[in-house]
C-alpha cells in the first residue's frame, strides 16, 4: 500500500488517483480516506489528481500512541504534500479534516495551496465557552468519549443516524451507508479515536482562519446535527479574508443523497472557477 513515513516514524497511507492539478482531501472523525471515494472518483474523472490519506490512528495508517492533535495532523499532511511535491493544490476538508487543513495552512503557509474547501468543518471552535456561547457543551464531547469507551461498536452504529440525518422525516439513508460509517469507525485505534475528540472539539482555529488569504469555499448543511452551522460555517466565513459561504438547506453533516450530488457539482465548479 502507498504510504509516507513522517519525521516521528508514523506511516500515513494515501490514495493517489488520476493526473492533473492536485486536489487533496482530508476526512472527518471517525472515518478514513475511503469516505471521499465518490469525490476522488469524480475529480479524477474530470482531469484532476485526487489524493486522500488516512489520518494517523485511523484506517490503514499507523495506530500510534501519541500525536493525536491538530498540530501533528497538519504536520502529517505537510509531510504527504512535500513527499509528493504537490503545488497549486486545492485542499478539501470535511469536519475534523476541515480543522486539519486550516491548521496546515496556518502552520505551513499557503505557498503550495491555491484554494480550499471547508465542508461541515469544525473551525473556528466547536466547544462552548464564554467567548463562544453558540458552541456545543463540553458534556456532549464527554458523552462521545464515554460511548466510545463503553461500546464503540454500538456507539458508531448509533452515531451514523444523526451523522447522515437518518432521523429526519422523509430521510432515505441506506443501511449500507450507515454500515460503512460503522466499519470505518471500527478501524480507528481507540486511543487515537478518544484523543481526536479533544482535538476536533477544543482546538481554536480563530487566528488560523484570519491568516488564510487564498479563496475558501465554506460549504455547510443548515441541518447539520454534528457540527451545527451557527457555531462553525457561519462564523468561519466572517473570519476568512476571502471566504464564501454555501449553505445547503435541510442537509446533514455527512454527504449523502441530494446533498452529495449538489455538493459534487459545487466542488467541480469551485475547482474550475472558484
Amino acid at each position: 500500500m502507498p504510504a509516507i513515513t513522517t519525521s516521528d516514524g508514523v506511516e500515513i497511507f494515501y490514495k493517489d488517483w488520476g493526473s492533473g492539478r492536485p486536489v487533496v482531501f482530508s476526512h472527518g472523525w471517525p472515518l478514513n480516506g475511503d469516505a471521499w471515494d465518490n469525490q476522488l472518483n469524480l475529480v479524477a474523472n474530470n482531469g484532476y489528481r485526487a489524493i486522500a490519506h488516512d489520518r494517523r490512528g485511523h484506517g490503514r495508517s499507523s495506530q500510534v500512541w501519541d500525536g493525536h492533535d491538530m498540530d501533528h495532523y497538519a504536520d502529517d499532511l505537510a509531510a504527504l504534500i512535500e513527499e509528493l511535491d504537490l503545488t497549486d493544490i486545492v485542499l478539501v476538508g470535511h469536519s475534523t479534516g476541515g480543522g486539519e487543513i486550516t491548521r496546515y495552512m496556518a502552520r505551513h503557509g499557503t505557498g503550495r495551496v491555491a484554494k480550499a474547501v471547508l465542508l461541515g468543518a469544525v473551525p473556528p471552535l466547536m466547544v462552548r465557552t464564554e467567548a463562544n456561547p453558540e458552541g456545543t457543551p463540553l458534556a456532549a464531547f464527554d458523552d462521545i468519549r464515554a460511548g466510545v469507551t463503553a461500546d464503540r461498536s454500538q456507539f458508531y452504529q448509533d452515531l451514523s443516524v444523526p451523522f447522515f440525518g437518518a432521523n429526519r422525516e422523509g430521510a432515505t439513508v441506506s443501511q449500507g451507508l450507515r454500515d460503512s460509517f460503522w466499519l470505518a469507525g471500527m478501524q480507528v485505534g481507540i486511543k487515537g479515536a478518544l484523543d481526536c475528540v479533544k482535538a476536533f472539539s477544543e482546538t481554536d482555529f480563530t487566528e488560523d482562519l484570519r491568516g488564510i488569504q487564498v479563496p475558501v469555499l465554506v460549504a455547510h448543511g443548515d441541518d447539520d446535527q454534528i457540527v451545527p452551522i451557527a457555531a462553525s460555517g457561519a462564523k468561519s466565513v466572517k473570519l476568512l479574508p476571502n471566504g464564501r459561504l454555501q449553505t445547503y438547506p435541510g442537509a446533514p453533516h455527512g454527504l449523502c443523497g441530494a446533498f452529495e450530488q449538489t455538493f459534487n457539482a459545487d466542488l467541480l465548479d469551485f475547482l474550475e472557477n472558484g
